[in-house]
């Protein structure tokens, strides 16, 4: 007598087709350091192997590739390590934020540090200027940032950039 086997199916687990339309419509980051050669264009490829041999770390590049295009990587990659690790990537990220990835070859000139406030930087922006407020003067630096030095600087995540560069 021949024996028939019947698969077992619960509810819980999704038909196999239900199960591809999840893959089909996820994307997925290129991570996987083992096949990036396969992934991208030969002049991201060899852009690679060049930040390679220069110590760069593979995983740092495919996250910011991940993160922005492969055009990106080659144009201002460089640059925005060079920004991260003189002055931190957070700093770099809120310019980034601001003005663009573009704009990255700016950052060490629009720069102007960080601070706990938009008055924070203004009250040091006119102490560096030279300007003695008497002691008996009291300034709304706030309002100060907000009416006068907000045109020209922009303050983003704590980090102060100059709009003119």
């Amino acid at each position: 007598m021949p024996v028939i086997l019947l698969a077992h199916y619960t509810p819980q687990t999704p038909p196999v087709p239900a199960i591809l339309n999840t893959v089909q419509q996820t994307t997925m980051p290129v991570t996987f350091t083992d096949n990036y050669k396969e992934v991208f264009a030969t002049e991201t490829v060899e852009k690679i192997e060049e930040l390679l041999e220069d110590n760069y770390c593979l995983e740092d590049i495919l996250e910011f590739i991940d993160q922005n295009t492969e055009e990106d990587f080659r144009d201002y990659y460089e640059e925005y390590v060079t920004a991260g690790e003189d002055y931190g990537y957070s700093a770099v990220d809120a310019f980034i934020e601001e003005f663009g990835l573009d704009c990255v070859s700016s950052f060490t000139e629009s720069y102007q540090g960080e601070y706990s406030s938009e008055a924070q930087f203004a009250e040091q922006f006119c102490e560096d200027m030279g300007y003695e407020v008497p002691s008996f003067v009291i300034v709304d630096w706030q309002e100060t940032f907000d009416y006068n030095l907000q045109y020209d600087y922009s303050y983003v995540n704590g980090y102060v950039f100059n709009k003119n560069f």
